[in-house]
């Protein structure tokens, strides 16, 4: 399974790069606003640090806007990935889009029925949300379960992006089921990289070689 963060913050997503580990990123209208920067530019900057898909979020609500924002923003980077919402119009913009060879990623997916309309209109990604829908008293695994049954069922080629990841325990569940991709905040990916034990063992053997280094 491959890693993305998820985040638009550029220090983070340089330290991750460093450790080798995540193969794209994505980003949202929330986290570019935490950022307080100009959208354009720090989409530009993440694409000079990571050499994989990152996906950029349109804001328009109509397939003509979204079309128009897509065509925009892939001159930025052969690399980018145009994220539109899960409605109607949206399917709409995903469908003319995979047309032009344009790469989407179909977010807000809270349903299987939503998954299997991106896949059909040619999304590239569909990204069910995993947290939002276990902040309502509902299993968001099960989701990506069912996603992954289905998608396998009938070979659709999209891939599944596990989003809204929430803790480590997310992470390994979504493997385990068969997610293609987890996206992840940078936190995530820092917690994935403990264990107790593991500090123990070092500890230990750190201890040793101090009683034999000098013999």
């Amino acid at each position: 399974m491959q890693l993305f963060i998820d985040t638009a913050n550029v220090e983070e997503i340089r330290e991750a790069a460093q450790l080798g580990v995540i193969a794209g990123v994505t980003t949202n209208p929330t986290l570019i606003a935490r950022e307080g920067r100009n959208f354009r530019e720090v989409i530009t900057e993440i694409t000079e640090i990571v050499d994989g898909p990152i996906s950029a979020e349109v804001v328009g609500t109509t397939k003509e806007d979204m079309v128009s924002e897509a065509k925009e923003l892939v001159k930025i980077d052969n690399n980018i990935v145009i994220k539109i919402p899960l409605i109607p119009e949206g399917l709409k913009a995903i469908k003319e889009l995979a047309q032009m060879g344009i790469k989407t990623n179909a977010t807000l997916i809270f349903s299987v029925n939503q998954a299997i309309l991106a896949a059909n209109a040619g999304a590239t990604y569909v990204s069910p949300f995993v947290g939002r829908l276990d902040d309502i008293s509902h299993d968001g695994m099960e989701l990506i379960a069912d996603v992954c049954q289905v998608f396998y069922n009938y070979n659709y080629t999209t891939q599944i992006i596990a989003a809204s990841i929430r803790d480590p325990i997310h992470i390994a569940q979504a493997a385990k089921l068969g997610a293609h991709i987890a996206t992840v905040p940078y936190k995530l990916i820092m917690q994935m990289c403990k264990h107790p034990l593991t500090d123990l063992g070092l500890e230990s053997f750190l201890k040793d070689w101090e009683q034999v280094k000098d013999k």
